[in-house]
């Protein structure tokens, strides 16, 4: 696989997902958890999703539940809390795992493409987030402390290009 557009996932209505929907269109690629220290994180995403969506842009969301088990809930549960309390609209992915033998390919190959700190090729925590083109390549990865805010001026450039 040499985009991130290659592979396939299934959505929080259990609908399988062919992610070359996606293809064209800038994205931040995230994992995401329910009761972590960045959920609020949440907002800032939207905030992306809805100011860039007709620019041809999408946030993809990843729950994950291999971080202090921060993600325990089900699909519904899930769905549910992200609408309730930060009204999000962009889609969202059924429960995976980034790390490990049974991570799911997209995380591997996204770790691959753009290794964290020292080269690490593991996430670290929930809200580690990756910023790819319009072709599907990943171009940087932003770890959880930094905010999507922090991912503004990289959006609009790939958007420009």
């Amino acid at each position: 696989m040499t985009s991130a557009y290659d592979f396939s996932a299934t959505d929080l209505a259990g609908a399988d997902t062919d992610l070359s929907a996606y293809g064209g269109q800038v994205s931040v690629i995230v994992n995401v958890a329910s009761k972590c220290g960045f959920t609020p994180q949440y907002e800032g995403l939207e905030k992306l999703y809805r100011d860039y969506a007709d620019d041809g842009f999408v946030v993809l969301g990843f729950p994950c539940n291999q971080f202090g088990n921060q993600e325990p809930g089900d699909a519904d549960e899930i769905a549910g809390f992200c609408t309730a309390n930060y009204g999000v609209t962009f889609p969202m992915f059924q429960k995976i795992d980034v790390n490990g033998p049974g991570a799911h390919p997209l995380w591997t190959f996204l770790k691959k493409s753009r290794p964290g700190f020292a080269g690490s090729k593991n996430i670290k925590w929930n809200f580690t987030k990756f910023l790819v083109d319009r072709d599907g390549k990943p171009k940087r990865r932003f770890g959880p402390n930094e905010t999507p805010q922090s991912m503004r001026r990289g959006i609009e450039k790939l958007l420009a290009a």
